[in-house]
């Protein structure tokens, strides 16, 4: 009888220990939290998203009437300008840096020829740094270094359009 109830007592403890090794272990069932990278890179305009996002220049000439929601810095290049190869990771980089401060864009001359026309792009790079309710700002050329470049840029983006003294 003792053999029984040995038997049976340790059948318990092992029945138990089992039950308590699955209830400790984390169940199969694992969630993965897959954080959203949101891209934020300069956005490439035409004539046509210019007129809808920027400016309409045809329905109210000689009028600066702004349209978008934040700041913009307008990079008017071409892709076989070697300064304007510098300035691309430059403004991509400030892109995500100012990211929901300011809005980057980028015309191609070479494509947007009246574009550049009427801002009286003679030379490239050249910006163009947009207010929210100021008049805009054309500004050329870049500085010696790329991080001499990056730094004329903040200080631009600080004064022009975040309205920051440094």
């Amino acid at each position: 009888m003792k053999k029984i109830v040995s038997l049976s007592l340790l059948g318990i403890l092992i029945g138990m220990g089992c039950n308590s090794q699955q209830a400790s272990q984390p169940e199969n069932k694992t969630e993965k939290i897959v954080p959203q990278v949101v891209e934020v890179k300069p956005v490439k305009l035409n004539k046509q998203m210019f007129l809808d996002e920027i400016v309409d220049y045809e329905q109210n000439p000689g009028q600066w009437i702004y349209k978008g929601e934040l700041p913009g810095l307008i990079d008017f290049y071409a892709d076989w300008c070697r300064p304007c190869r510098i300035t691309s990771p430059i403004l991509e980089e400030l892109a995500i840096e100012y990211s929901g401060k300011i809005k980057v864009y980028k015309i191609d001359v070479q494509a947007e020829q009246e574009l550049a026309a009427i801002f009286g792009v003679q030379s490239i790079p050249s910006f163009l740094f947009i207010p929210k309710d100021d008049t805009p700002v054309m500004s050329a050329g870049i500085a010696a270094t790329p991080e001499q470049t990056k730094e004329m840029f903040r200080q631009q983006i600080d004064e022009i359009l975040l309205s920051k003294t440094n």
